[in-house]
């Protein structure tokens, strides 16, 4: 099976590329950036045609859509790139795969919640509320993949980290080794999520789809997925200087009053993941053994 992959050069992306050298499928990759020493196909996804030509000519049979703006605060004054990127993109990829009769992977994020003051795991059926552009965007997409009509699976993840780009865990790796004292707020709770572990459970589902091979997928709709626990982004913080060892760097708690933002971030938006385990029969990790598993991995990178 012939799988495009976009936004390829991102964190999960380029998890894709590692885990995809183990699948007897056949992934393409592309980005509209280039990256040297990767192999990386050029491919606007807001461009419809574009991606028609590419699903064509390549004989594309599922599509994962790793590619999305996701700059929460830049989002505020820059609505129009956002929602292009992040709704009429998806949109476009629904309808190139519901003209071929292949499965679109979406993923999108916990920030589709937010007003609603939960304190109990978001369920997938549970109403989107977002407190801001970037979670309105990613929800519009979400609703504009349904409206299509083509097979799909949306997955919607939080706090995604990895070995690679720009991240909360490779930040605080920074600050934690050079700063004294750093606050950092403990009034947002959620879950990490190892960009890898993403990876394993989308190619759980890529598997499922390439077994079950019909044009009508059983298993289509949407789905939580992070790594299992809860934690604050303080915890989180507490954590990977723990196990970077930077005990020089005293942490503090604080509110999140302390940051002003153009937008209010959830307060909780931990995501219930039954739906997904059930499913897909895949155990996921807890979230410190994930941390530890990629501090490992970036130790080894930089010797």
């Amino acid at each position: 099976m012939n799988i495009l992959v976009t936004g390829a050069n991102g964190q999960l992306g380029n998890e894709m590329r590692i885990i995809s050298q183990q699948s007897e499928h056949n992934f393409i990759f592309t980005d509209v950036s280039q990256v040297v020493g990767l192999t990386t196909l050029h491919l606007d996804i807001t461009d419809l045609e574009a991606l028609r030509r590419m699903v064509h000519t390549m004989g594309i049979k599922a599509i994962i859509n790793c590619a999305a703006y996701t700059n929460v605060d830049a989002a505020e004054s820059n609505r129009e790139l956002a929602e292009l990127l992040n709704a009429t993109a998806p949109e476009n990829l629904a309808i190139a795969m519901k003209e071929v009769g292949g499965l679109l992977i979406h993923i999108s994020t916990d920030y589709v919640f937010g007003q609603e003051p939960y304190n109990t795991p978001c369920r997938e059926e549970m109403t989107g509320t977002p407190t801001g552009v970037y979670g309105l965007t990613k929800l519009m997409g979400e609703q504009k993949i349904i409206a299509s009509g083509c097979q799909h699976v949306i997955l919607r993840t939080s706090w995604l980290y990895s070995e690679f780009g720009k991240n909360f865990c490779k930040t605080m790796l920074s600050l934690t080794e050079t700063k004294p004292e750093l606050k950092v707020v403990f009034d947002q709770a959620g879950t990490p999520t190892y960009a890898w572990d993403l990876a394993e459970a989308i190619m759980a589902v890529v598997k499922d789809y390439a077994m079950e091979g019909s044009q009508n997928y059983t298993k289509q709709g949407i789905y939580h997925f992070s790594n299992e626990g809860v934690c604050s982004w303080y915890d989180f913080s507490k954590m990977i200087a723990e196990y970077a060892g930077h005990t020089n760097c005293n942490i503090l708690p604080c509110h999140s009053n302390e940051f002003p933002s153009p937008v209010t971030r959830p307060s909780y938006s931990v995501l219930d993941k039954t739906k997904i385990k059930s499913t897909f029969n895949i155990n996921i990790p807890y979230w410190t053994d994930s941390l530890k598993r990629c501090l490992s991995n970036l130790d080894q990178l930089c010797k």
